[in-house]
């Protein structure tokens, strides 16, 4: 190591290296005529350290002055530059995919009015998770923003487990068009299943039509294995119709995240 240049190492390891990768950032934008001062303005250090600091720099082969207040930033010095760069990329990607999502701050819809730095009670229902006034519940977290009932408020700090069950999934294999399509299932028996049912998914056009033949509105129609999944993750029962052919991309994922389901053949009307 010369003087005043750290070799190795992240940028962030020491004072030093952060302000050796500040200085030839700073020679690198404004190259060749660059001031010791213009230097020291911007990072926030004297003229005197800058200098210091070029000389380590120069000896180590990073920079070259070709003159009074002109520098360059040699072949080395980029290559230094660009592997901690690279460093500085994946700590901020370690940041912000890992311990920033360690830090967890959630959503709540608001039954009440929340204060900021109030401590509130947490619910399931409707497969929204609820933040109401008060510790009176089995799970309590920490107001991170105010709100008033029917707005979302900010939580975190949690202590104690939501008490909700998970739902259930009933799910009506439809045949392919070739097989006789919806026409192959009851209708009638369908609509019945729907009433004891929070929400109906449908997958696959034959499934579609079979929910119409039902007179029912389909609440889900796209990405059907995970929004089946989650709905019933947060306590709603879903009634789902997929094609023979989607079937078991549902079900295999209900029964990862065990998940109860139970598959019901109508059949024909």
């Amino acid at each position: 190591m010369s003087n005043n240049v750290e070799e190795s190492g992240s940028v962030l390891g020491s004072k030093r290296a952060a302000t050796q990768y500040r200085i030839l950032v700073q020679i690198a934008d404004r190259q060749p005529a660059v001031s010791q001062q213009e230097v020291a303005d911007a990072i926030g250090i004297t003229s005197q350290a800058v200098s210091n600091y070029l000389q380590g720099l120069v000896d180590q082969g990073w920079v070259e002055k070709l003159g009074r207040g002109r520098y360059e930033v040699t072949k080395e010095g980029v290559d230094w530059l660009i592997t901690r760069t690279d460093g500085l990329r994946e700590l901020v990607s370690h940041v912000s995919e890992e311990v920033i999502d360690e830090v967890e701050v959630e959503s709540a819809l608001a039954t009440g009015s929340i204060d900021e730095g109030d401590r509130i009670s947490l619910t399931m229902r409707d497969g929204v998770l609820r933040a109401a006034p008060g510790e009176q519940g089995s799970a309590t977290a920490v107001a991170v923003t105010a709100a008033d009932a029917g707005q979302e408020v900010g939580v975190t700090d949690f202590e104690g487990v939501v008490d909700y069950e998970l739902g259930a999934v009933t799910a009506v294999p439809v045949p392919s068009v070739r097989n006789g399509g919806s026409r192959a299932v009851d209708a009638a028996r369908v609509a019945e299943l729907a009433g004891g049912h929070d929400l109906l998914a449908v997958a696959g056009p034959e499934a579609l039509a079979l929910a119409r033949a039902a007179d029912l509105d389909p609440d889900v129609r796209f990405g059907t294995p995970e929004a089946v999944r989650e709905a019933a993750a947060k306590g709603l029962d879903v009634l789902l119709l997929a094609t023979n052919d989607r079937l078991s991309t549902h079900t295999d994922k209900l029964r990862d995240d065990g998940i109860s389901y139970e598959v019901v053949e109508p059949g024909a009307d």
